[in-house]
């Protein structure tokens, strides 16, 4: 569809592994459209983990060394103008030497640049805005920007339409029924118990790591529970020790899971944090799950994430002030003994992932760059 040498779109977003893997979700989208790989340029920040994750996925992709605006008084902001500034000076240079059809914004510090240097080109851009609550780098974008694909109804953006979360192919594609015991083999979890995955992020949860420890060891006798525990790197040196369930509860402790796609397969639920990629995932691949918000997320935007699945019935909400082992080993025994209501759970929230299945995002993006 796009020839080769030509560049179709750049992609630019970052400064967390949230707004990385939405951008390379949505350079996925149109690689499976059958856009050339090669007409897609990533662009984003030397400081978050694009430095990790851009070189195996085969794009091309532009560095800039800008940080983001601390909200409180920080010595960090002395550096934010003159980083801005001489960022912005190369990705004038970068958007003037590849002059794409357009610029796909999904937010984040890292997307400045690349988004100021369209402007000044008359480059068409499009914000994709995941979470209910819009960012204030989209906020500020969307003004200028010719179309808003949000995931959410009742966006507050200009010129919004509904479109669904850039979600990658490899979550678009899983069947849980149809995966589970592939991905149980290779995760290395038995067939015959039920498979509660907690998962707080690139970097661990603290709040859910603790009461995770704590229900493993008030529930040690159960045979029927397996719990696969990623604590995030910075934590693994003071994870609890696994189990090899021979005794007992089987927990197994990952620092980082990069198969993300099994997991989702292999569990019967799941235990999160509510940022925007994550519900739009858990929702995509109809998962029950307990969102646990976080609460320093700005304007404690996560709670309005999670009632998207909460208020239609396809996930617990617990807000982390209200998170204890024991309630949460209610939630738990009460669902490991109610396939049914595990169903509807996830019937509920695959209802809602319709949108996020549906293609409407890159069809939004290629109307925009035709126009």
């Amino acid at each position: 569809m796009t020839n080769p040498g030509v560049t179709f779109a750049v992609v630019t977003g970052g400064g967390t592994s949230g707004h990385v893997l939405a951008a390379l979700a949505v350079a996925d989208a149109l690689v499976a459209r059958g856009h050339d790989r090669h007409s897609i340029h990533y662009a984003g920040t030397t400081r978050g983990v694009e430095r990790r994750l851009l070189p195996a996925t085969g794009y091309e992709y532009s560095l800039f060394d800008v940080v983001g605006l601390q909200r409180s008084l920080s010595w960090r902001n002395l550096a934010f103008v003159p980083k801005l500034f001489r960022s912005t000076w190369q990705a004038i240079g970068l958007v003037r030497k590849l002059s794409p059809a357009l610029v796909v914004n999904v937010g984040g510090y890292a997307s400045v640049p690349v988004t100021v240097a369209a402007l000044l080109r008359r480059i068409p851009i499009v914000v994709v805005s995941y979470d209910r609550r819009p960012g204030l780098v989209s906020k500020l974008v969307a003004r200028r920007a010719a179309a808003c694909a949000v995931a959410f109804e009742g966006s507050t953006l200009p010129r919004a339409e509904l479109t669904g979360a850039p979600v990658g192919q490899e979550v678009l594609t899983i069947d849980r029924h149809a995966d589970r015991a592939r991905a149980r083999t290779q995760l290395g979890l038995p067939d015959d118990r039920f498979v509660l995955a907690v998962v707080g992020g690139s970097l661990g949860a603290q709040r859910l790591n603790r009461v995770t420890t704590e229900i493993v060891a008030e529930l040690e006798e159960r045979t029927d529970l397996a719990v696969y525990h990623v604590v995030g790197e910075r934590n693994l040196a003071d994870a609890a020790p696994g189990r090899d369930g021979s005794q007992g509860i089987m927990y197994q402790v990952r620092g980082y899971e990069d198969r993300m796609p099994l997991v989702y397969a292999a569990a019967d639920l799941m235990m999160t944090r509510a940022g925007a990629a994550t519900i739009a995932e858990l929702a995509t691949v109809g998962m029950p799950a307990v969102v646990v918000p976080w609460p320093g997320a700005a304007e404690n935007h996560q709670v309005d994430n999670a009632r998207e699945l909460s208020d239609h019935h396809g996930a617990v909400l617990i807000e982390e002030a209200g998170l204890n082992s024991d309630r949460l080993i209610g939630e738990i025994t009460r669902l490991m003994s109610s396939p049914a209501e595990l169903a509807v759970m996830s019937a509920a929230a695959a209802a809602l992932g319709a949108r996020h299945r549906s293609g409407a995002l890159v069809d939004l993006i290629e109307r925009v760059a035709a126009a």
